[in-house]
């Protein structure tokens, strides 16, 4: 018999790994989420769109992200949402030769990879830019870097819905709110020594299980401490601009646009008309919230719905650059958005130590989790069927790695010194 299992969180780490192992035989899963409503309003997934792009420093997840793009292309369950408008990496006229040379290092590793022959292209200056996205009314004064016809984006709420639906027809359980709430984990001790038996609920509901995986994103510390030593809960401020539909339309199909030393925007979005931004810098972390030196999410949603004032300059001025006309529109539906970071961009998929191979931990997304969402419960599985992790890159380790990851801009500051009580949102 297959073993049962327990999965706490419905983001995409979560509703991806139950689909996976609900279609490959695993009959008895449960999942539990905090929220009211899936897709979860805590998960970072459940968003206008997230980047699906294959560039990176290390090829070990160049490869994965092509593999994982080829299902967003072809799968059924994934294509209907993916848009793939090519991908525009550049920087302003204004960044730092560190930020280019960043830009520059990108170029150069997916040129020399065969899957990319044909589907990059320089692009330096005003003209070449705007040969690229005639769209762009703005100066883009010496705006330089290059465009990616092998990436585009997901409607990442829509993806996690359909995954949703698809985990309920097949038998997947699905507990929320009051009942999803997890208050502790529930231990034993066996011949083999400490295991996780499962958990139990805010309500007082006790689920048993035989695996019991931890998909909470930045929220994981609340149950496992321990894996402060290697992640760290940060997040980015998202906002959005409200179009008409006219102007919707004229911007419908421009490429993702990672302009790194201000910030990315993509096509409005085809049904809200809502053209969405982040700054991409070093992130906030949020310590003073804490009582035990971690940096964690705000434990409710209404905490995380405003705008660094760091980021809404940022923005606006992206916005001087590309689409002046917007320049002073107001910005709408502003929130953070949270994610497990660990320093070296490294997942972590592995069983949590002294556990008897019973509690596994799904965490580390670091920004660039929700690509492979397509092909995260295949690592799981993996991880399940061989009792450990063979692949060192996502084993658990006992502190935070040395190397830094290449695609951070800027270093982290706190939320508390962000000027956060002056930009509220504007709902």
């Amino acid at each position: 018999m297959p073993p049962s299992i327990l999965i706490l969180g419905a983001g995409c780490f979560g509703v991806s790994t139950a689909y996976h192992l609900a279609s490959h035989g695993y009959s008895n899963i449960t999942v539990l989420e905090k929220d009211s409503e899936i897709p979860s309003r805590f998960s970072a997934a459940n968003d206008l769109n997230k980047v699906i792009r294959a560039e990176y420093a290390d090829t070990f997840y160049t490869d994965l992200a092509l593999e994982a793009i080829r299902k967003w292309q072809r799968d059924p369950l994934y294509k209907r949402h993916y848009h793939q408008t090519g991908f525009l990496n550049v920087t302003s006229n204004a960044a730092t030769p560190e930020t280019k040379q960043v830009v520059d290092k990108y170029f150069a590793s997916i040129q020399r990879h065969p899957a990319f022959r044909g589907q990059v292209k320089k692009v330096n200056g005003q003209t070449e830019i705007k040969q690229t996205v005639p769209s762009f009314t703005g100066p883009v004064e010496g705006w330089s870097g290059y465009y990616n016809k092998l990436a585009g984006y997901s409607h990442s709420a829509n993806a996690l819905k359909a995954v949703y639906k698809a985990c309920v027809s097949l038998g997947v359980k699905f507990h929320t709110g009051t009942d999803g709430v997890v208050e502790s984990l529930l231990y034993a001790s066996a011949r083999t020594g400490t295991v996780c038996v499962g958990a139990k609920t805010r309500g007082g509901q006790v689920y048993l299980s035989d695996k019991t995986i931890l998909a909470l994103g930045a929220n994981v510390p609340n149950l496992i401490p321990d894996i402060g030593k290697q992640t760290t809960g940060r997040c980015w401020g998202v906002a959005h601009l409200q179009l008409t539909p006219d102007e919707a339309r004229e911007l419908q199909g421009i490429p993702v646009t990672n302009v790194r030393d201000l910030a990315f925007f993509f096509e409005p979005d085809r049904q809200t008309n809502k053209l969405k931004f982040c700054h991409m810098g070093g992130a906030y972390t949020n310590y003073s919230w804490s009582k035990d030196g971690l940096s964690l999410p705000f434990p409710g949603l209404a905490e995380s719905k405003f705008l660094p004032g760091d980021d809404e300059r940022y923005i606006r001025q992206l916005l001087k650059e590309v689409f002046p006309k917007l320049a002073n529109r107001p910005l709408i539906d502003t929130h953070l958005c949270w994610v497990a970071d660990t320093d070296d961009s490294d997942y972590i998929i592995d069983f949590v130590p002294g556990t008897g191979s019973s509690l596994v931990v799904l965490s580390g997304d670091s920004g660039h989790g929700f690509k492979m969402m397509p092909i995260l419960g295949e690592f799981v599985q993996t991880l399940l069927e061989d009792g450990r992790q063979s692949q060192p890159k996502w084993q658990w380790k006992d502190s935070k790695p040395q190397s830094g990851a290449a695609w951070r801009s800027g270093e982290s500051q706190e939320l508390s010194d962000s000027g956060r009580s002056k930009l509220r949102s504007k709902l």
